[in-house]
């Protein structure tokens, strides 16, 4: 697989605000080459918005999305023909929507997941359900993941990523396709790590969403981030993932976004539970999924299973489950053990 021979299709299956978002990377990316970019809408109104405003309101307002991007609510007109399948869907949706989708997939197609969460019941991450409800074969199935806050991206502010495929070509391949102006993708082979760092992430920034919304200073926000980012490490580890990968765009570089930004979905989702408000209450208010929220516990049960250390997940759970309140995360955090620093230092 070479850059001489990019997808004249793409296919993105999810209409959300980072589906739309990379579905208008991949446009501008493959414009000049004349490539078509079809994603595929829950909602047949928002396929039509796209198609007859070039706009996605809800979840990028303003946005206008390139000429040689199409919606549709149909998945097989969507798919069909499609050299690259990109998956955007809540995490918790994937296992049904594959299976609901499972023989419309061009049997050639490269499989890239953009979805950042474990599976619960099963712990799974993505690119292993994918494997598994698609029986696809692991050098073409990816992952992209780094700082990808979608209506920054969709205004075209500069920022990088990392495409992690076993079969570097093929991560090369997707790089090629999805590289504009404004988005830079690099690329590596550590499909585990990659995704470890997107998804707990997801739960430190809850964490620190709930320490800004208790108004606590930024030396708080800094601690919780850097020992979130050690204990993010550990479990990439114990999985198979490399420490150094944890260092890159798709570990420190997306916990810096996630934890910092109020365009994040969890670090926003963090501050609305320390003002008090229910989960149901929270999910109503934000109308979006907040993934930490839901692959919290999953993490968890994960990381118990391997023996790794996750104090600061393991008080989120527990806000999130109702054990503690968001008055005690806080003090909770930093309330262990005196020990060396370390990222293996438990």
């Amino acid at each position: 697989m070479t850059t001489d021979s990019l997808p004249g299709k793409v296919a993105v299956i999810g209409a959300g605000s980072w589906g739309t978002t990379f579905a208008k990377i991949a446009a501008d990316s493959g414009a000049a080459r004349k490539a078509e970019v079809q994603i595929w809408a829950r909602r047949p109104e928002a396929a039509e918005e796209i198609n007859s405003t070039r706009r996605n309101t809800r979840y990028l307002k303003d946005t206008v999305l390139p000429a040689n991007l199409r919606a549709s609510a149909d998945a097989a007109e969507v798919l069909a023909g499609a050299q690259l399948v990109v998956l955007a869907v809540p995490a918790q949706t994937l296992r049904e929507r594959l299976r609901e989708f499972r023989s419309l997939f061009p049997k050639d197609a490269v499989i890239l997941s953009l979805m950042k969460g474990l599976e619960v019941g099963t712990d799974a991450r993505m690119s292993q359900v994918i494997a598994e409800e698609l029986e696809w074969p692991e050098n073409r199935i990816a992952v992209l993941s780094g700082p990808n806050l979608a209506m920054e991206i969709a205004r075209e502010e500069p920022t990088a990523s990392v495409v992690a495929c076993s079969d570097l070509a093929v991560a090369g391949w997707i790089a090629a396709a999805c590289t504009a102006p404004y988005f830079r993708p690099y690329t590596n082979t550590d499909v585990i790590g990659t995704e470890i760092g997107g998804i707990v992430k997801n739960v430190i920034a809850l964490a620190v969403g709930i320490c800004e919304g208790k108004q606590m200073g930024d030396n708080t926000k800094a601690s919780v981030m850097t020992r979130g980012l050690a204990e993010t490490t550990r479990l990439a580890v114990a999985l198979g993932g490399k420490t150094e990968t944890l260092f890159g765009l798709s570990g420190m570089g997306d916990l810096i976004a996630t934890c910092s930004s109020s365009l994040s979905r969890n670090h926003t989702a963090g501050r609305l539970l320390a003002q008090g408000l229910t989960l149901d209450e929270v999910t109503e208010t934000m109308a979006q999924t907040a993934e930490g929220i839901k692959s919290a516990q999953a993490v968890l049960d994960r990381a118990t299973q391997l023996g790794v250390y996750m104090p600061i997940t393991e008080n989120v759970v527990a806000v999130l489950q109702g054990a503690i309140s968001v008055d005690e995360l806080g003090p909770r955090l930093l309330a262990r053990e005196l020990k060396p620093e370390g990222v293996h230092a438990s």
